[in-house]
């Protein structure tokens, strides 16, 4: 991870590029920027003097990379506002330099899979998709706030605050509620609100009421979480409400179509009947004219009664001479013919109409009917909003999507409503007054604003979720809608490019106590700074949680013993905030933490004694023979210092073979 070479090229200096300036400088490393242009304003004012060097230029030119020491560079972030320029820059970089790491701005998901594998060592992703899921997570304003994928073992981070009836309020430690399938992250008092670390917590604490946990947990299938301390049969009554609301909801939309396809079948009634009436028609017509006219054919009489079923009244009748003498009676019943006739065409007509409006109806499915209330209102149905609405499909959230753009494809999302009109209709029709959430995602921030107040204004107590893309409007909306929650893209998502460039690759994100959390993905090498370290040491002196351990024999372990020690070739899989990142990247542990001693007391039996000697090597990483020496010299208090945790995981183990030891600060505490 960390290198000698610590220069790292800055392509744009739009809103994003300047993010990432911010971001890439916590790391403290050295940043050249290339921009076409000098900004006529900086959302960093002090932006210019954190960088080595600003170049003016086009950064697709051969010079103009050269002038920015390419070579020099470990890391190329190529996050101009013109996807077509960040390709060709990507592909210019790559023939001057083929080790490089790219990391590009880019919303087109196939483009970027296909310049992955042709260029190698890439990262492409569009910020403000890459942020979604932070959109669809606190439009919830459920427990979940945060759900990934990784090797097809599906996890959520989940936000439980503890009630009256919650089974976890009755004297439960906070330890005891870590298992294989669960990771506490934070525990949240009214005394401890702000995230200050992942450990900064007490796990022998008992849980009280009003206490809120954060933890990550394995689960078989994403799915909400409300209140997991309800009794069974509340649960079970709860299931069986929302099973009965869907299914009145969907027999509602099967009686709306029944509709549709009654008056199909009306059509098809009508068309049926008019076709034998025309049968018989032409047969008694063709008789007639074949009786009243002898002297005529039989195929004659039928062509003169299809053409007057045609309308063709005035090419038969119309030029008669005036010394024919026609029957009042067939003159009229030849009328008769060409009016039913007309008739008929017209039904004819009518039914294929039908046919085509029903081929169409088919391909396009019916779209679900607008929710009533509890539901989430996607505002703003682009490239961000569709991935928030397949976010919020994945856990089976009633939503309703609306676009002012009356383009758009309505093959796009058609499991969900669709609203497609100006801001005030659309705000009728969507139930805005009785919904749960509203999330703003538009382009135009100064529609996000109108919509936001309009929002507030109709329904003050919904959750409120806002796109937000300039620093200073994105602070001004947060003092502004004080209940609202403004998501900067830029900010979140600059975040996420920075960790990829030093060569990580970031799984997904997801928002912990207003801090982004990024899930990263490390494949260990023999210069990494985690080589070698015990996966406590890892967690406790980089403040990162560790999630999935697999080693070179493809052996997967989820949720991993601290016990484990890293070796070249394993991959793990960690969430960490930036600060974590920039720690492991500088190798930077956290030795003023590690401040705690064990002082052991005494041991029942050398069964005891043996078995503990065998933790304490395992837990410390300290070597074997000298934990059996420490065992056989008590009371002792053990040389090596601890993380807190560490070393209360090491009494609990010492605990359970009755070993009594306890847990106590060292003097540099």
């Amino acid at each position: 991870m960390f290198q000698e070479t610590t220069l790292f090229l800055v392509c744009g200096l739009g809103s994003l590029g300047q993010h990432c300036v911010i971001a890439l400088k916590k790391f403290g490393v050295k940043v050249i920027a290339i921009e076409q242009t000098i900004p006529k304003s900086w959302e960093f004012p002090e932006l210019p003097k954190l960088l080595e060097e600003l170049i003016i230029g086009d950064c697709r030119q051969i010079e103009i990379l050269e002038r920015a020491k390419l070579k020099e560079c470990r890391s190329v972030l190529i996050v101009t506002s013109d996807e077509e320029v960040n390709a060709q820059t990507a592909l210019t970089i790559r023939e001057l330099n083929g080790n490089i790491r790219l990391v590009m701005r880019c919303g087109q998901e196939n483009l970027n899979e296909l310049l992955n594998q042709q260029l190698g060592n890439f990262f492409a992703d569009d910020p403000t998709q890459l942020t979604a899921s932070a959109f669809a997570l606190a439009g919830l304003g459920d427990e979940t706030i945060g759900f990934f994928a990784i090797n097809n073992y599906r996890f959520q981070i989940i936000k439980h605050e503890i009630k009256g009836n919650d089974p976890w309020s009755y004297g439960t430690k906070i330890y005891e509620l870590n298992n294989k399938k669960r990771r506490i992250l934070s525990h949240i008092t009214h005394d401890n609100y702000q995230f200050k670390g992942f450990y900064e917590w007490q796990l022998n604490r008992s849980i009280n009421l009003g206490d809120t946990l954060i933890y990550v947990e394995l689960v078989d299938e994403f799915s909400l979480r409300s209140y997991q301390g309800l009794p069974q049969t509340k649960k079970r009554r709860k299931q069986w409400k929302e099973k009965l609301q869907k299914f009145l909801n969907r027999f509602k939309l099967e009686l709306s179509e029944l509709g549709n396809f009654s008056l199909l079948r009306q059509v098809r009634t009508v068309v049926l009947v008019c076709t034998v009436l025309i049968i018989i028609l032409l047969i008694i017509g063709t008789l007639l004219f074949q009786f009243y006219y002898p002297d005529t054919t039989l195929i004659y009489s039928f062509y003169a009664t299809a053409i007057l079923l045609l309308g063709g009244y005035a090419d038969l009748f119309g030029n008669f001479e005036p010394v024919v003498s026609i029957p009042p009676w067939l003159q009229f019943f030849a009328l008769s013919l060409t009016v039913i006739g007309t008739a008929f065409v017209g039904v004819l007509y009518a039914a294929l109409t039908e046919a085509l409006l029903s081929a169409k109806f088919q391909l396009l499915r019916p779209r679900p009917i607008i929710p009533q209330k509890e539901h989430l209102v996607i505002v703003g149905l682009g490239k961000v909003g569709q991935r928030v609405a397949n976010y919020l499909k994945q856990v089976k959230q009633s939503q309703v999507g609306i676009t002012f753009n009356p383009d758009f494809d309505r093959t796009i999302l058609p499991d969900i409503p669709l609203i497609i009109g100006n801001l005030k209709e659309s705000f009728n029709q969507a139930n805005i007054s009785t919904a749960k959430s509203i999330i703003i995602t538009t382009e135009n921030e100064m529609l996000n604003l109108e919509i936001a107040l309009m929002t507030r204004l109709i329904n003050p107590e919904s959750h409120l979720v806002i796109g937000a893309y300039r620093k200073g409007l994105s602070e001004r909306l947060t003092h502004l809608l004080k209940n609202a929650q403004v998501i900067s893209s830029y900010a979140v998502g600059a975040e996420a490019f920075a960790g990829a460039a030093f060569g990580e690759n970031i799984l997904s994100l997801f928002r912990q106590q207003k801090k982004t959390v990024l899930v990263t993905e490390y494949q260990i090498e023999s210069h990494d700074t985690l080589n070698g370290l015990l996966i406590a040491e890892v967690s406790y002196g980089y403040d990162v949680v560790v999630i999935f351990y697999q080693n070179i024999a493809q052996e997967i372990k989820l949720m991993p013993s601290p016990e484990i020690r890293l070796k070249v070739g394993d991959r793990i899989i960690i969430l960490a905030t930036v600060d974590g990142l920039q720690r492991i990247e500088q190798g930077n542990i956290l030795l003023t933490s590690r401040c705690w001693g064990v002082k052991i007391y005494s041991v029942p039996n050398q069964d005891a004694a043996f078995e503990g000697a065998n933790a304490i090597a395992r837990i410390s990483g300290c070597d074997l023979a000298l934990a059996r020496r420490l065992m056989k010299s008590l009371p002792t208090t053990l040389p090596m210092p601890f993380y807190e945790h560490q070393a209360q995981y090491l009494v609990r183990e010492l605990s359970k073979i009755l070993i009594k030891a306890e847990l106590i600060a060292l003097l540099s505490h």
